[in-house]
């Protein structure tokens, strides 16, 4: 009976929304995607979200990824030379690159296919974008401007930095010899003031500061932290990289972690051994800073809580042991710390299955969602089976053991090289997938992944459309100033709203390659008073962050919360 009123209830809410929302016949793809999702969702009872498949060809395999503020597109890459893509530049325009597999370094050859892509949201279409030296493997992160800034790369894109300003036209500029060290594998961070620091690479113990456009650095600073943490299959690389709330740099590489003074270049300390195996690239764990809670009562930044949360990845034999055919199983456990405490310890809980190469997306709500990766094995090419295709959702202020829930699975295989992004509407575009070297489509048991799809998580329940926020506000071209209050209108259909039932985040987009998504930050902004100032149009007053330790200067999105259902973000500038 309860499973034949649902459907009725369902059945007339439908109704009535399809009369409100013509796009649902065709007129724009994104909004039908709550219709596509009532029948993937998961039991009777619970909805546990649903997929739809946006494109089937974007014309990249998305091995790096991040949505521009100023045009609302992704951006997706890999590698310069992994071969002909699957999109192509016109005619004539093409680059000289050295083949290495002639092994002549007199022998180029002509490149005319695209390894970048501006990728529409909400039409699927793609503009391609050029890029000269090879982003293999590279960082990045969106400046306080809203620039992506990328660093490192194979080769001769070791030492480059390069800039995508996000304008209608605009394609990459390019320094390739900006940096002192070449940075494959490393992560990149942020600052407080602006500037990014870039961590690491493959045999590079060592950090740096990314320079001004057309400058070079002379000098690096060595961090033997690094060296003391690899291993015979390095798995220290794409260290985990946070700004805590105390203006220090949080590092974690392989099952280590120091705190960093970026003013200094002093290690202000070690923390304890995150014990269980390897975390970090290879092994490929997942990590992610918890949403950090702002409280309009006590606006002291030195007591702000900072949790780091590190998933899954291997043990740290996996890469030696898959050469010979054996695929351990990947790690099951999860470690939570809080960082600001100089007495912390890890704490350990358990996910329902394995992961790694698996992405941790901090969700508009707060709560934490670990999608992609593999099951068995560890990164590479080949170097994993049993795909994870069930994306968990982790609930941090839960009671520990309700915190894991296991949403709908995927039919596409998500491995090495997929990623993934928060959009701004509140769902999740997922892309990439590439275990071969090269591109390779046909004869293989895990081809290379062009099509994209967005999963849609259970704040998209068909039933609880009606209670979704809208917000009026619009900040665009307004610079919000750290510490002062600002007003966020939104329409709700209600004729009263509890102040204690709403929440305001404030959630600054990362630079997500190879399971890590840098600069990922979610704020809970302090909320100062509520108002209803029309039928079912509200004003929620809040206080900005109190300084750029605790949110970096850049564009973040605000979400309006309204009992766990969030609104569909707009940007927001802090500085």
């Amino acid at each position: 009976m309860s499973i034949l009123l649902k459907s009725l209830t369902l059945l007339s809410l439908l109704f009535t929304y399809c009369l409100t929302q013509p796009s649902l016949f065709g007129i724009s793809r994104v909004t039908k995607a709550p219709l596509i999702a009532i029948y993937n969702g998961g039991d009777d009872t619970e909805y546990r979200g649903g997929w739809e498949l946006v494109s089937e060809n974007a014309g990249v395999s998305a091995m790096h990824m991040t949505i521009m503020p100023s045009t609302n597109k992704a951006i997706m890459f890999d590698a310069a030379g992994f071969g002909p893509s699957g999109i192509s530049f016109p005619p004539g325009d093409c680059r000289r690159v050295f083949d290495e597999r002639d092994g002549n370094e007199d022998q180029f050859e002509l490149d005319c296919w695209a390894h970048a892509v501006e990728f529409n949201i909400d039409t699927a279409d793609i503009r391609p974008l050029k890029i000269l030296t090879d982003t293999w493997s590279s960082c990045g992160g969106l400046s306080a401007n809203g620039t992506l800034v990328q660093t490192g790369g194979w080769g001769d894109g070791g030492r480059s930095v390069r800039y995508l300003s996000g304008c209608k036209a605009c394609d990459w500029e390019e320094h390739p010899m900006s940096l002192s060290a070449s940075r494959w594998f490393s992560t990149q961070h942020i600052l407080p003031n602006g500037g990014f620091i870039v961590i690491g690479g493959r045999r590079m113990f060592s950090y740096e500061y990314v320079p001004k456009v057309e400058s070079s650095n002379q000098m690096y600073f060595l961090l033997p932290f690094l060296q003391e943490t690899t291993d015979p299959v390095e798995n220290n690389l794409y260290p985990f990289v946070f700004l805590s709330t105390d203006g220090n740099i949080f590092i974690f590489a392989n099952n280590r972690s120091i705190l960093l003074n970026p003013t200094t270049n002093k290690i202000i300390r070690e923390l304890p051994v995150l014990d269980g195996g390897s975390r970090n690239y290879p092994s490929s764990g997942m990590a992610a800073l918890l949403p950090i809670k702002l409280n309009v009562n006590d606006p002291n930044s030195n007591v702000i809580r900072a949790e780091i949360l590190i998933c899954g990845g291997a043990d740290p034999r996996a890469g030696k042991l898959v050469e010979k055919g054996i695929f351990v199983t990947a790690l099951q456990d999860c470690g939570r710390i809080d960082i600001a405490n100089p007495k912390t310890t890890w704490q350990k809980e358990m996910m329902p299955t394995p992961r790694t190469m698996g992405d941790m997306l901090i969700l508009p709500t707060g709560d934490i969602l670990m999608i992609n990766g593999a099951k068995k094995g560890t990164s590479g090419w080949n170097f994993a089976e049993d795909p994870n295709s069930t994306p968990l959702l982790y609930k941090p202020d839960n009671p520990e053991t309700q915190r894991f829930m296991e949403l709908k699975a995927t039919t596409i295989p998500r491995m090495y090289g997929s990623t993934s992004m928060v959009l701004p509407d509140g769902n999740i575009l997922v892309a990439g997938s590439n275990t071969n070297y090269y591109y390779n489509f046909t004869g293989v048991k895990y081809p290379t992944e062009l099509r994209v799809e967005k999963f849609y998580p259970p704040y998209f329940d068909p039933l609880l459309v009606f209670g979704r926020p809208t917000i009026v506000s619009d900040y665009k071209g307004i610079m919000v100033k750290y510490q002062s209050n600002f007003v966020i209108e939104f329409k709700l259909k209600k004729y009263k709203v509890n102040q204690l039932d709403l929440k305001v985040t404030m959630y600054a987009p990362p630079f997500t390659t190879h399971g890590f998504s840098m600069g990922q930050r979610l704020l809970v902004l302090g909320i100062k008073g509520l108002e209803n100032v029309g039928l079912g149009l509200f004003q929620v007053e809040v206080v900005a962050p109190p300084t750029a330790k605790i949110a970096p200067p850049g564009f973040y999105l605000v979400f309006v919360v309204h009992n766990g259902i969030p609104s569909s973000g707009i940007w927001l500038q802090i500085a």
